[in-house]
């Protein structure tokens, strides 16, 4: 493997779903908003690092990843202006 600027990128972006895993299991309030942005853009992230790089399992996990943290995104958005 070449480190090259998609690996970087796909890096960042499984760091970031990472961490939205861990602060999900640590912390004593989540914060859905933080919990799935931080999974669409590390989702996205890897997007971009699997269009130079082609895994076909990968990019159908990462697509569907992304859709549902939109899909908890848009919820959380949803919910926090309605308080």
């Amino acid at each position: 493997m070449t480190l090259d600027l998609a690996n970087i990128v796909g890096l960042i972006g499984s760091s970031m779903m990472v961490i939205a895993y861990a602060y999900s299991n640590m912390a004593k309030v989540l914060n859905f908003t933080l919990f799935n942005l931080l999974n669409l853009v590390g989702a996205l992230l890897l997007i971009c690092s699997l269009t130079v790089h082609f895994n076909v399992a990968s990019m159908a996990l990462e697509v569907v990843w992304a859709v549902i943290a939109l899909i908890g995104l848009a919820k959380a958005l949803r919910k926090g202006k309605a308080s």
